[in-house]
């Protein structure tokens, strides 16, 4: 019982203020809103796709593991999820204001740079260059 309590004064204590207290929050919140991020859509889009990513996953778990069919209703269930991911995915556009163009031609350039022959491969998927994550 008592390394459980030590382990949430830890806890407590390794957390940040903005964590802890609204009103660093609400201090947090401003100044990244200066610095242009809009923290109120970031927020939505992170907790968003954490969520529909894990109900996409969840079908994916029950066709491969529990015997769900993999028909017409489980790809449009996907297909559901997918679009939802995509709502989340416009809100962190509009929270970093930048498009969804830009977006997708900074993973093209990442992975053409990743990739210089342009097909996947094992080693250049392990052996990163610095700062490529």
């Amino acid at each position: 019982g008592n390394f459980l309590n030590d382990y949430v004064s830890f806890v407590d204590h390794t957390t940040s203020d903005p964590s802890k207290h609204i009103s660093y929050f609400k201090e947090t919140c401003d100044v990244v809103k200066e610095q242009g991020m809009a923290p109120e859509r970031m927020l939505t889009a992170a907790l968003g796709l954490s969520a529909e990513s894990g109900e996409f996953t969840e079908i994916v778990k029950k066709v491969i593991f529990q015997g769900k069919p993999m028909d017409e209703h489980t790809k449009y269930h996907m297909q559901r999820e997918l679009g939802d991911v995509m709502w989340y995915v416009a809100q962190a556009t509009m929270a970093l204001d930048i498009s969804f163009d830009e977006v997708i031609e900074t993973n093209v350039n990442k992975l053409k740079k990743r990739y210089p022959g342009g097909e996947f491969n094992v080693h250049n998927s392990e052996v990163r260059a610095a700062g490529d994550r």
